[in-house]
């Protein structure tokens, strides 16, 4: 799949920044990508970019819109339907993380045919997965697991990559969601494969490789969500993960989207090690990735303190402090490159 460059991003009307995740999470880590952001009225999301319309946007040199906006069930709302036409008409490709395939609309799949504009549906690929093995291969993988969604997952896998490569690792990020295949370019949409498959695409994710090789596998759901939690159990089946990064926001008491209580950081870590031995007898926790957005410096500091001491583990926030303290456990754990 390749999706022309660079982007318009498409934030619709969603009522905050976590439903706009995907176009947050390209601009944080692929801006020179993006030429500007498109919202409709009463968005309350901003990645910062310049509001543009559509028309802007192409005259600007924009190739695709990429709808980087979600909601529950990755529903195309019938009022967005219009700006994606005015996109294709503009001259734009378009590019989407939802459960829908755009072609599937009607108007959409007209306008593209009338202008030949190609339609991109990330979530959706050609790929046959085979059921899991759970044979254990060649690499190292380290997987980013959560006490919730949208804890910070996809940030602490991008940032470990990151880390471990400027300290001399030979270290790949593994794409298991949309927002990270439109950054890295491979990887499937996990929440859009049959269930049988889950754990199996999870080995095509991570494949074997050089024994020396890290590969640092984006995570999903929670173990303890009651919508997601399928998917987070095929995915730490199916990834081998000989270590595991717990990511936290400290500030929630309910799991995002449903009434269940959060669950403890130590709660996480026990229930990772119980369930991922299954197909990797030696997983062991590495540390704890917090999102301290919501705290202000000295907060963050104290906070990472206290759990990092409560655990035994080293723990920081992968945006405001970067990743080190972990890699250097990791180091200790399974030895420097």
């Amino acid at each position: 799949m390749e999706i022309a460059r660079p982007y318009l991003l498409f934030l619709g009307d969603v009522p905050d920044a976590l439903a706009a995740k995907t176009a947050v999470g390209i601009v944080d880590w692929r801006k020179d990508w993006c030429i500007g952001q498109v919202r409709l009225q009463g968005c309350a999301a901003d990645t910062g970019l310049s509001d543009m319309t559509i028309g802007e946007g192409a005259g600007a040199g924009a190739k695709t819109l990429i709808i980087g906006a979600v909601n529950a069930g990755g529903r195309l709302p019938d009022h967005w339907i219009a700006s994606v036409v005015e996109a294709l008409d503009a001259g734009l490709d378009v590019a989407s993380g939802l459960h829908v395939r755009l072609g599937d609309v009607p108007q959409i799949r007209e306008a593209a045919e009338r202008n030949g504009r190609r339609l991109h549906d990330v979530r959706h690929n050609s790929m046959t997965f085979a059921t899991g093995k759970g044979t254990k291969r060649r690499g190292k993988r380290i997987l980013a697991v959560g006490t919730d969604c949208s804890v910070g997952k996809k940030y602490t896998a991008l940032a470990m990559d990151r880390a471990m490569n400027e300290r001399g690792y030979q270290s790949t990020f593994c794409a298991t969601g949309q927002t990270g295949v439109f950054i890295s370019g491979r990887g499937v949409s996990l929440d859009a494969v049959v269930a049988d498959f889950i754990s199996g695409a999870a080995e095509w994710i991570s494949p074997e490789t050089e024994d020396d090789h890290w590969q640092i596998v984006e995570g999903q759901g929670s173990l303890f969500h009651p919508s997601f939690a399928g998917v987070t159990l095929g995915l730490l089946h199916g990834s081998q993960p000989d270590g595991f990064i717990v990511c936290h926001e400290p500030t929630r008491t309910k799991m995002r989207g449903v009434e269940t209580p959060l669950p403890t950081i130590q709660q996480v870590i026990d229930m990772t090690v119980q369930c991922g031995s299954l197909t990797n007898p030696d997983i062991r926790c590495v540390g704890i990735a917090v999102n301290t957005s919501a705290l202000d410096n000295d907060e963050a500091l104290a906070f990472l303190a206290k759990v990092g001491e409560k655990h035994g583990l080293p723990a920081t926030d992968p945006v405001r402090f970067g990743m080190d303290v972990i890699v250097d456990k990791v180091s200790a754990e399974f030895g420097a490159p």
